[in-house]
């Protein structure tokens, strides 16, 4: 009987079930939307909806299943994979009884709270777990046992959310390092739990499950999920990962020195390092990568994705029109007419996003500016290209830091996500870098990350390392070495009007985009 594996992708805004073979083509996919909800008793807070989301879950699964027209007794093993950041607290009955989603901010008080227990101690967290309180678990935790203490006092395990639908799966609560490294209270070095970033920032001593590297087999589907889902209880279900990390898998960016651009709603510049290799600047979020022995080294740029959606909504209402009557995509239409537009976009700047500061984690007000009122050069496409520019330009401030700590940055490296799918937008990001842009087949490569996981779990694939020789590369960008000196310049006035906007921003008379917690 031929075998199949599945992936299970959850996402901030869906859930999803992929079906690939064991070539690892895409037999079938099926996805569910899911919105998280906000809490009106809290500002910032973002729940996330276990109950409902189950269901949406396992909805995919029996929809994948049917589409490929399949039967469950065909499936060899399961992954996982998610946003990260996110994470589900359970009972000592395995009951969850609280849920958060990503993009929650809730614990700003609590963030002040901890840098008051001490002057050094967001340095220390950082020096052990690679992550400060912008984005970790810590202060969330801690708003829990402020907030919501009958909770806190019941909770007797956490688990991030690749890890919940393990545990849905198989009844066996586990972490995995690459996503469990985004707590905080992991130790990036040791990729173990971290006793002493517990005992410091005052959190439970006993809420921490196993730790399984990615590729692992963590046991078989349960009989209840069996009957409910139509999957064989002897189905192995494989430890996965976090979304990032397993969208480098799925790329083949396995090995030191290697580089991935992912191009979504934020934009990720993953840099892989054999040690964990701790900034002492502390500009560079440092994770673990879902190979035992490789770390990234994350720089994240702000919103080009969201940025591109808010231009399209707010100001291409023809070309929305013209994309429907002719069913063309409609960054298509916008990108063909941004092509006639000069390298700098007639002197337009904008700023939607600065260069990553970790420690101090913030983005000024938005703007465009320096353009003036001729309509021939200061139009819809001008303004459109200086937006793909400026995602460039922040990542070349991310590649900047790298070559300032490591001496060096690959010549080759490969973009992936919705943005590669912009062939101007590709050569911009090889322009403005200086470097080969690799742009492969399957650029949505998340859950084939996770499908590796799983046919490693099987022995379908000897290692997560030998992932490469199933990527293929489908276009190559290579950089106009005069337009890449002009892009040097633009750089230099692009980080002064960041620098800039900061600092109006600081004063208060500009409202920041966005400010980690407790900035």
């Amino acid at each position: 009987m031929k075998q199949y594996i599945m992936a299970i992708d959850a996402g901030t805004g869906s859930v999803r079930t992929v079906i690939f073979d064991q070539n690892f083509n895409q037999i079938s996919v099926a996805q569910k939307e899911w919105t998280h909800k906000e809490d009106p008793q809290y500002e910032g807070a973002i729940d996330f909806d276990v109950t409902h989301n189950t269901k949406l879950l396992f909805d995919t699964i029996r929809e994948a299943l049917k589409t490929a027209g399949l039967k469950g007794d065909e499936i060899a093993a399961i992954s996982t994979t998610s946003m990260r950041e996110a994470f589900v607290l359970y009972n000592r009955a395995g009951e969850e009884i609280w849920a958060v989603s990503n993009v929650d901010s809730r614990a700003s008080k609590e963030v002040y709270e901890l840098k008051a227990l001490s002057d050094t101690i967001e340095d220390e967290v950082y020096k052990a777990s690679g992550q400060t309180f912008a984005l970790g678990a810590i202060p969330r935790l801690l708003w829990v046992k402020n907030n919501l203490p009958e909770i806190y006092e019941e909770t007797a395990s956490i688990t991030m959310l690749n890890d919940w639908i393990i545990y849905k799966l198989t009844g066996i609560l586990s972490v995995e390092p690459s996503n469990a490294s985004t707590t905080g209270i992991l130790n990036t070095h040791t990729r173990q739990w971290d006793s002493k970033i517990i005992e410091k920032c005052g959190l439970k001593e006993t809420m921490y499950p196993p730790v399984y590297e990615s590729g692992t087999v963590v046991g078989t589907i349960t009989e209840a999920i069996a009957t409910s889902t139509g999957l064989n209880p002897e189905c192995k279900v494989v430890v996965g990962g976090g979304d990032v990390q397993m969208g480098c898998i799925g790329l083949g960016i396995t090995s030191p020195n290697q580089a991935a651009l992912l191009g979504g709603s934020f934009w990720q510049l993953e840099y892989n390092t054999d040690s964990p290799h701790i900034d002492e600047k502390g500009l560079i979020r440092v994770n673990c990568h879902a190979t035992p022995d490789m770390w990234q080294q994350e720089l994240i740029a702000f919103y080009p994705g969201l940025v591109m959606r808010w231009f399209r909504d707010v100001f291409c209402d023809f070309e929305v029109q013209q994309a429907k009557d002719t069913g063309q995509n409609v960054y298509d239409i916008l990108n063909e007419k941004a092509k006639a537009v000069p390298v700098g976009s007639h002197g337009i700047m904008c700023s939607f996003s600065s260069v990553m500061d970790y420690k101090n984690w913030q983005h000024p007000s938005p703007c465009f500016t320096n353009f003036g009122i001729d309509p021939e050069k200061y139009n819809k496409a001008a303004f459109y290209r200086s937006l793909l520019e400026n995602a460039a330009l922040v990542t070349l401030g991310h590649k900047k830091i790298i070559e300032d700590l490591f001496g060096h940055f690959p010549e080759t490296i490969t973009f992936a996500s919705g943005a590669s799918n912009s062939a101007l937008w590709c050569q911009i990001v090889a322009d403005v870098l200086g470097v080969t842009v690799q742009v492969p087949v399957i650029k949505e490569s998340t859950a084939l990350g996770a499908a590796f996981c799983a046919a490693v779990g099987i022995g379908w694939l000897k290692s997560l390392e030998h992932t490469q020789e199933h990527v293929t590369i489908e276009h190559t960008f290579t950089p106009n070495n005069e337009n890449h000196t002009k892009y040097q310049m633009i750089f230099n006035n692009w980080k002064a009007l960041s620098i800039a906007q900061q600092k109006s921003s600081s004063m208060g008379f500009l409202s920041h985009m966005w400010r980690a917690p407790g900035i």
